[in-house]
């Protein structure tokens, strides 16, 4: 039991620390290229916080569970807007650029509805996987070209560098690129530690494996996301907040189903239809909306947003158990 005690103490501790360490990373990274904050947020931020997901996802897939990828990844998807996002926004609202609204939101639209399109017939295969694979790399260039198109729009001056510019810029690479490693390594350690001592303790307590997995684990396989967006909202970088967030759920639906499905082919439970896919759209379009909103009445995307994100997760933790019969 002590043990698991100090797993759960030590686990957030270095959480914490490896956030903060993970977003200087980052951070470094977006001055030294030039290079958005957002794009920072999606590209890096959402592949790194997504490691857990695609690791759970595909060794589930080799281990013959490859629905769990679909649970594990769309559940996921859910938890970083309703719990992760609203959290954040609760703490630090986020300004909502024209960009967000023209071409982030929009492309989070169209690949949510893919996912829903492909599982009409309850069935994930290996075409199904590549058209997915190929979905991610289409929708990371056009992050990566529009992003950087638009950083270089918005800075056109002090382009030249003395020597010792450039081997400070060098030395700040490599000191970026160093915390991004250390950072992203010790945020996902950390994580599993955390979920093993809670389980660990929610099982010497007496809860079921079924209410243990609903919570504890689903929540832990999202701590990276929650942790590195609230780093990044206190440190006033917002915009990597909200693209750590789009940039995950981008990998998730996309990344990591779609190498599950290359994997094995995938069934899905009816219950994944109509609770769960139906859940993930439903809650993206609702972010949509009151970006859209913020963005319309020139507001931050803020307390009263993230309020209405957290409710929406308690009612579908709560949708959540009534459909397992808890």
């Amino acid at each position: 039991m002590w043990l698991a005690v100090i797993a759960v103490l030590v686990g957030l501790g270095i959480l914490v620390w490896s956030a903060d360490v993970f977003i200087d990373g980052a951070t470094a990274l977006a001055k030294k290229f030039n290079a958005p904050s957002f794009l920072i947020g999606v590209i890096i931020l959402g592949l790194g916080t997504s490691a857990p997901e695609m690791v759970v996802s595909v060794l589930a897939a080799l281990n013959g569970n490859p629905e769990l990828a679909l649970g594990n990844a769309y559940g996921s998807n859910i938890i970083n807007i309703a719990l992760v996002l609203g959290a954040t926004v609760l703490i630090s609202p986020i300004i909502i650029h024209k960009g967000i609204i023209k071409r982030d939101l929009p492309i989070l639209l169209l690949i949510t509805a893919l996912a829903a399109w492909q599982l009409r017939d309850g069935r994930l295969d290996l075409t199904d996987g590549l058209i997915l694979l190929a979905m991610l790399i289409i929708v990371l260039g056009i992050q990566i070209v529009l992003s950087l198109r638009e950083g270089n729009s918005e800075n056109k001056e002090g382009t030249a560098e003395s020597a010792n510019d450039a081997e400070l810029m060098h030395t700040s690479l490599i000191r970026g690129l160093g915390s991004l490693f250390i950072g992203l390594s010790m945020l996902v350690a950390s994580s599993q530690a955390i979920v093993w001592g809670a389980v660990e303790l929610a099982t010497l307590w007496g809860l079921s494996e079924l209410v243990i997995g609903l919570t504890i684990v689903a929540v832990g396989t999202s701590l990276p996301e929650l942790v590195a967006s609230l780093s990044a909202a206190r440190k006033g970088e917002h915009d990597m907040a909200l693209g750590n967030i789009i940039g995950s759920n981008i990998f998730n639906t996309l990344g990591v189903v779609g190498l599950a499905a290359l994997i094995a082919p995938i069934t899905a439970n009816p219950i994944i239809l109509s609770r769960d896919i139906l859940t993930m759209g439903i809650i993206t379009l609702l972010l949509a909306v009151l970006c859209v909103f913020a963005f319309i009445t020139k507001r931050p995307f803020g307390r009263a947003s993230g309020t209405i994100l957290i409710l929406f997760f308690i009612g579908y933790t709560l949708w959540l158990m009534q459909t397992v019969n808890m």
